[in-house]
């Protein structure tokens, strides 16, 4: 199998960036998209040229580092997959594949592929915490949970923080990620308790840096471990109690 790449190189933050074309054969249609950048970075470096750089870690679609945009949808063509489960199998042969980072005003470009997503990082310092009385830990069963409700709880946990619902949203909005964040904790008996100064928090810090939900919902078709679009609606409720909640 053979591609033709097109791919975003940028020096850092202030160069305006460019695309460079690469041809890359011998693929074979089990590799996934990081194991092509992989083989390209080992041709650019045979002939002396700077590989290009892009973020991953784990490839087992769990840490969500890997996020880049390919022929304009984040993490690639299969639905509610990263990057680094999708495999070549989606493109044919002699295709051309354009590659870029992650687009959003709140991911200014560090390098070539990589970006810097540590905006959402700064809404998980605002609220993202639970605060637990000091003492001897409690029997694990000392607090029941239903199962379904621990369930609901999981779908919105099951965010691994990507960024390719901001990236998808015309506004640049996080509010997916957000939601998903609130919405677990305030599920769970112990982190409810702060719930109410927890979707404050988080809701400010979101609203400092990314842009408003557009409602058109590309955030939850791009996301790659199907994170509902209930988690919006969880956290306008949340945001709603906060602002009628009286303060102390």
């Amino acid at each position: 199998m053979k591609l033709t790449l097109q791919i975003w190189r940028q020096r850092d933050t202030k160069d305006p960036g460019h695309y460079e074309t690469f041809e890359v054969d011998q693929l074979d249609v089990g590799m996934s998209l990081l194991e092509m950048l992989d083989r390209l970075n080992e041709q650019l470096v045979h002939e002396g040229k700077e590989a290009i750089a892009f973020d991953s870690d784990c490839r087992e679609s769990i840490c969500g580092t890997c996020g880049v945009n390919v022929n304009g949808r984040p993490h690639g063509p299969r639905p509610h997959v990263t990057s680094c489960m999708q495999r070549l199998r989606s493109f044919r042969d002699g295709e051309t594949v354009r590659i870029e980072p992650l687009r959003s005003g709140a991911f200014p470009v560090r390098k070539d592929l990589v970006v810097d997503r540590s905006g959402l990082d700064r809404i998980i310092a605002a609220g993202g915490t639970v605060a637990l009385p000091a003492g001897t830990a409690p029997d694990s069963d000392a607090v029941g949970v239903g199962h379904d409700q621990v369930e609901r709880a999981l779908d919105f946990a099951a965010c691994i923080g990507c960024g390719a619902c901001v990236s998808a949203c015309p506004n640049g909005a996080a509010v997916l990620f957000t939601g998903a964040k609130v919405a677990h904790l305030s599920m769970l008996p112990i982190p409810a308790i702060e719930k109410v100064p927890r979707a404050e928090h988080m809701v400010a810090a979101m609203e400092d840096e990314f842009g408003p939900c557009s409602q058109y919902g590309e955030c939850a078709l791009v996301c790659p471990q199907n994170v509902p679009l209930t988690a919006i609606a969880f956290l306008q409720k949340e945001r709603l109690k906060s602002l009628l909640h009286p303060r102390v």
